[in-house]
């Protein structure tokens, strides 16, 4: 649990828009300090501008070598501290494997998975002498499941919550919670800008993929998930003393999380018997 007996201190990635500026504007009406980072700070002006006092500005590419560790630097001269870290810098990919080519999976993964271990790695000096806070790693229903054409996607946030699931461990012993969030849609702008990028069509996979193609078109401005509420949800759980490892957001992530684990469970039983006739025969 977070405790709230003075102001926190936010850091988060990727503040100039949808999760991450939901996840800063929250934290300000909680009366907190924010830490807004983005690859260009300007992007942030209106945000500082809410609570100049309380919101510090710091240009941050996660993928750039040494730049979260100035961030770092930068937040605890402002603020003293970071008690939650919010990894929300990323964006999505569109297309098959094949179609996909080799340094886009490449950026992809230093992007969304290299870039939030950056960060970690940059904050858990403090954090750990500090004996408290949380990490909150921002993932989607492609972390759990994945679907023909989110292929490049899904691998780097599976990636990511296989080392949230190992760093959830590793901090307990200090006091730092870890908190996987996966969002279903919610209208972010995320499909409706270079966040989402398009591969180079194959004729190949436009029965597999194309409908694939089509739903991540057409869901802009239409996602029926709401930001703010996903932030204000995310705060909830850091506050509770039973916070889940994972928190799926919205009936989209809830269903398919569900369904998935439930196939997972059934095709286990059905293979039960063939899973564990693999023993050495014994003498």
């Amino acid at each position: 649990m977070v405790s709230k007996t003075a102001p926190r201190t936010w850091f988060i990635t990727g503040a100039s828009s949808g999760f991450g500026a939901a996840f800063a504007r929250h934290a300000l009406e909680l009366g907190d300090n924010v830490v807004a980072t983005a690859r260009n700070s300007d992007a942030l002006e209106e945000l500082v501008a809410l609570e100049p006092h309380r919101v510090l500005a710091v240009t941050l590419d996660v993928t750039r070598p040494g730049q979260a560790r100035q961030a770092v630097e930068h937040a605890v001269q402002r603020f003293g501290r970071i008690d939650i870290l919010v990894n929300n810098a990323g964006y999505g990919i569109v297309g098959a494997v094949e179609e996909t080519p080799e340094d886009e999976w490449r950026a992809q993964m230093e992007t969304n998975f290299f870039g939030a271990v950056a960060v970690i790695q940059a904050a858990l000096p403090r954090m750990r002498e500090q004996r408290a806070g949380a990490i909150v790693n921002i993932s989607s229903l492609g972390g759990q499941v994945s679907f023909a054409g989110f292929g490049a996607y899904s691998a780097s946030k599976f990636a990511l919550e296989g080392l949230s699931e190992a760093l959830a461990q590793e901090l307990a012993p200090f006091g730092i919670r870890v908190l996987i969030v996966e969002p279903g849609a919610f209208r972010t702008g995320f499909a409706g800008s270079s966040a989402l990028r398009n591969m180079p069509e194959m004729q190949a996979y436009q029965d597999v993929v194309g409908g694939t193609r089509r739903f991540a078109q057409g869901m802009h401005g239409t996602q029926a998930g709401d930001p703010m509420k996903a932030a204000r949800a995310v705060a909830r759980a850091l506050q509770a003393p039973d916070a889940p490892l994972r928190l799926q957001l919205g009936q989209d992530a809830v269903d398919a999380v569900r369904e998935h684990a439930q196939r997972l469970l059934r095709d286990l039983g059905a293979w039960e018997s063939v899973a564990l006739d693999t023993s050495l025969a014994q003498a």
